[in-house]
């Protein structure tokens, strides 16, 4: 399998922040969309492109809590976003396209906490891998005469490390036979970057790149505070105290270092010839199939055959536009 899975030496390093991965880049005029960028690493995601001059719109559930968690930072758009609703999707992507605005950078950010038990949307479909990647699905295919219109544009798919550890269940995507709430989280993240990698295929030509993005591992985000206090120590995540403990080349990151990776996929000058890779700490991540048990020493987060084998991304996209028009 070829791939261009190789460091290309960025200059960052894995504490590198997002306003020094955008010092000197100038956003003016760009249009940009984060879902879920209120919370968490969306919010400094939104804050630091508004900052380099973006104008910024952001997807949300509940757009009255995203406006509250917003202030403060001006230039900022808020739109309804239910990435489990079809319908919520198609009004989103509708909406933008009748503004008449060109789509310069897509970040498709949001996921859904595992849940401990069992979830399903309306057509019966996990809930992880339907909010994580199918609703992110639908919603870029929604935009593409939007992203089209920009003349040169990025999508970013905000992944994790995990992505090591699970392919897509091709026999049982949705876990009629037994659910593994960590298992359907890694599959949904696979899929993240398959994603990007097809896309890029599809659409580079058109002047359209992909990126798939691990940010490192935030605490105090909502996805990782769901594991609970006792899990999160045993990780070496927090301190006794409950405080995060940073250490940034071990993957422990501030929310404005792991908003790092994700604006460095959305915006750096070094990535314009580059396109369908798996990034973190701020440069083209190396592949690496050793398998390598996650310790609180050590969170190993390089990408995994797997994740961008092209013959799958293609199978996934299939997969994808036809759980789409079941």
């Amino acid at each position: 399998m070829t791939h261009q899975q190789h460091p290309i030496g960025s200059g960052f390093t894995a504490a590198s922040t997002a306003d020094e991965v955008l010092a000197g880049i100038d956003l003016a005029g760009q249009n940009v969309i984060v879902t879920a960028g209120h919370a968490g690493i969306g919010r400094e995601v939104t804050r630091a492109l508004v900052t380099a001059g973006a104008s910024v719109t952001v997807g949300s559930r509940n757009p009255d809590r995203a406006r509250t968690a917003l202030a403060g930072i001006e230039g900022v758009e808020v739109s309804r976003l239910d990435l489990l609703d079809p319908a919520s999707v198609d009004a989103f992507a509708e909406r933008w396209l009748e503004s008449g605005r060109p789509l310069h950078i897509l970040v498709n950010n949001a996921a859904l906490p595992a849940p401990e038990k069992l979830e399903r949307d309306a057509r019966g479909y996990e809930a992880q891998f339907a909010t994580n990647h199918l609703g992110h699905f639908q919603l870029t295919l929604g935009l593409l005469p939007a992203l089209r219109a920009a003349h040169g544009a990025r999508v970013v798919n905000v992944t994790s490390g995990a992505q090591r550890f699970s392919d897509i269940r091709w026999d049982d995507p949705h876990f009629a036979g037994g659910y593994h709430p960590t298992m359907a989280y890694a599959q949904s993240k696979t899929a993240n970057v398959l994603f990007a990698v097809e896309l890029d295929r599809r659409w580079a030509e058109e002047g359209i790149r992909g990126y798939a993005v691990h940010p490192g591992v935030v605490v105090g985000t909502s996805l990782n505070s769901a594991a609970g206090q006792e899990a999160l120590r045993a990780e070496g995540l927090i301190d006794e105290s409950g405080q995060p403990i940073i250490d940034p080349e071990r993957g422990k990151k501030t929310p404005r270092q792991g908003a790092g990776t994700i604006v460095f996929a959305a915006t750096s000058p070094l990535l314009a010839e580059i396109g369908g890779v798996y990034l973190k700490d701020n440069d083209i991540s190396p592949l690496d199939d050793e398998p390598r048990p996650v310790t609180a020493e050590d969170i190993p987060s390089e990408v995994a055959s797997h994740s961008i084998d092209p013959r799958s991304a293609q199978r996934l996209w299939e997969l994808s536009e036809q759980l789409l028009t079941a």
